[in-house]
């Protein structure tokens, strides 16, 4: 591809996917403590949620490792998302998560704002920044 071609632009990102052991923990996680819309479930399987424009996949990876209508896919280990919140509402935010029992581990100042780390109930790593923490 010639440098001076570029390649049709991509807009955003539209479902970000964490795996989880245990669906029913997790829907009520997401659901409860996140306060997160739920938009689709097939028991056992995946549980979706609405968050902003996107949407957020939890899927059980020992069911979606095989093969089905889609390819099969899953993961291993600690994953990272990111959240944003308004920034009036940070603090709310921080006090319902420490109100749901759930440790807050880390707070971090960026140029651009501040964020603080906390995990679900399969240790994946969640963090929610008071405005996009990226610059430009």
């Amino acid at each position: 591809m010639s440098p001076a071609v570029q390649p049709p632009r991509i807009t955003g990102i539209l479902e970000t996917v964490l795996y989880v052991a245990d669906i029913d923990r997790a829907e009520r996680f997401y659901r409860d403590v996140m306060g997160m819309q739920q938009i689709g479930k097939e028991p056992g399987r995946h549980v979706f949620f609405r968050v902003g424009s996107g949407v957020l996949l939890l899927f059980r990876a020992e069911t979606t490792r095989r093969a089905g209508s889609l390819p099969p896919h899953g993961a291993n280990g600690e994953i990272h998302v990111c959240f944003t919140t308004a920034p009036a509402e940070y603090e709310a935010w921080q006090k319902r998560i420490e109100d749901h029992g759930v440790a807050i581990e880390q707070e971090t100042e960026w140029p651009g704002g501040r964020s603080f780390y906390f995990r679900d109930p399969d240790g994946n790593l969640l963090e929610l920044a008071n405005a996009d923490i990226w610059p430009g």
